[in-house]
């Protein structure tokens, strides 16, 4: 049976140090994410842009059978969807949890209970949706989870958008990295994203996960164990933005496990801003399929169904 990382990192004696070091991101200021919001102080629950203070807040946790298939396996994958974003897409789908402070404010006690509790109803890994400005109250619920019982993969399924340090402090604690590049061209990604810098961060991120945790591996039973898998959301008449992306990440490994997405639909701000009426329809086939044949001829071959 493979071991999951922070046990490793438990055994060690080493995960009271990460602890220490993550919640120290907390602030003042805060410096958890590449922000780095200048007046916000989080351990004294004044939060930034992520809206989100001392308390890491859930909007939902539960067993999750739309994931990709290496994650899904055949019992789900444990989600849990924190409320908050360090990102402000303009086309988000979940702006509902994304944008709002709603939600179940959860202590590092009861964190690890919702960890344990998905390990309990059999998922095979915990999967942290949007968990990159609440790296450290995820962190510091990790050692009580630990005492618990707590011995499944833990997914850390991103927008992309981190920062480093951060990254740094969970090296030796994440199994899966699941990191999305959404957009290549730093103009676009301050339209679409409110962050210009979006493309040159997550560069930076990728590589980093990639060297913490290699490309992807899967078990016998075809569930992904430790590794990168990304995410590529395909844009409408983004084909150039694209095939740069692939071209790039295929530069780091032509084994890098990539899921070039199609279901992009107009969501959020779309429909009501003059500045995002050129994504505001859904993607087509053949803008799918174009993004698909440019990771094929850049030599990725491992791309999810």
């Amino acid at each position: 049976m493979d071991i999951p990382a922070y046990l490793e990192t438990a055994r060690k004696g080493l995960l009271k140090g990460k602890v220490e070091e993550a919640l120290a991101l907390l602030g003042p200021p805060c410096s958890m994410c590449p922000r780095c919001c200048p007046n916000s102080d989080r351990a004294a629950g004044r939060p930034g842009q992520c809206r989100i203070g001392r308390s890491a807040m859930i909007s939902s946790s539960g067993p999750h059978h739309g994931e990709e298939a290496v994650l899904r396996g055949t019992k789900g994958s444990g989600t849990i969807f924190f409320t908050g974003c360090n990102l402000r897409c303009g086309f988000c789908q979940n702006s509902d949890i994304s944008r709002s402070d709603r939600g179940d404010a959860v202590s590092a006690s009861e964190l690890a209970g919702v960890m344990v509790r998905l390990q309990k109803m059999g998922c095979h890994n915990v999967n942290l949706v949007s968990p990159s400005h609440v790296a450290a109250q995820i962190v510091e619920a990790l050692p009580i989870a630990i005492e618990r019982g707590f011995c499944i993969p833990l997914v850390y399924n991103t927008g992309g958008y981190d920062s480093l340090e951060t990254l740094a402090v969970l090296d030796g604690l994440v199994d899966i990295y699941m990191p999305d590049f959404k957009i290549w061209d730093e103009r676009l990604a301050g339209r679409y994203l409110g962050a210009p810098d979006y493309p040159s961060t997550a560069r930076r991120a990728v590589i980093e996960m990639l060297r913490q945790v290699g490309v992807l591996q899967v078990g016998g039973d075809g569930v992904a164990r430790r590794g990168v898998l990304v995410r590529h959301l395909v844009m409408p008449g983004m084909a150039e933005d694209a095939a740069r992306v692939m071209g790039w990440l295929a530069g780091l490994s032509k084994d890098m496990y990539v899921n070039v997405m199609g279901q992009y639909r107009p969501g959020g701000e779309v429909g009501g801003s003059k500045a995002l009426e050129a994504i505001d329809r859904r993607v087509e086939v053949r803008e799918v399929d174009a993004a698909r044949g440019a990771a094929l001829r850049a030599g990725l071959w491992r791309l999810a169904d």
